[in-house]
């Protein structure tokens, strides 16, 4: 049924950009979960936010970019992986524009500068699929 989403060419760019958004996305979760300072800013975030269901917010997001970030990583359903990315990311540059406090953002700039440019990079991906030494190029090629 999705195997045409997963249909993609030997795009190094893509590629390329599909493991470094998978270990971002990756790193930014378990980060999240293990260092309480990370954690503390994301709570923050999330409240200054006003973001609904902040609970389970804090610590389902992490759990699903680490999720992401593996699917990511081996490029298995990418397309359909990055969507889900850059749904959190349009979630991440409302956040930045809305709580405008730099405690918050202990290791980015209070700009949504770092979510626009993964948006921009989701959305390459988004477009030519997993490429390069990915999962969905070895099974649907």
């Amino acid at each position: 049924m999705f195997n045409h989403l997963r249909k993609t060419c030997k795009n190094r760019l893509a590629g390329f950009l599909r493991l470094v958004l998978g270990l971002i996305f990756f790193m930014a979760g378990i980060l999240k979960l293990v260092v309480p300072t990370l954690g503390e800013a994301f709570s923050g975030q999330l409240i200054a936010a006003r973001i609904p269901l902040y609970e389970a917010g804090l610590y389902a997001v992490p759990v699903i970019e680490m999720v992401l970030g593996v699917m990511l990583l081996f490029g298995l359903h990418t397309r359909i992986s990055a969507v889900i990315a850059a749904v959190i990311m349009v979630v991440a540059t409302y956040v930045h524009i809305v709580a405008n406090d730099p405690s918050l953002f202990p290791l980015q700039p209070v700009e949504p500068i770092g979510p626009v440019v993964l948006l921009v990079m989701l959305a390459y991906v988004i477009w030519k699929g997993g490429g390069s030494w990915s999962i969905d190029l070895r099974e649907t090629h």
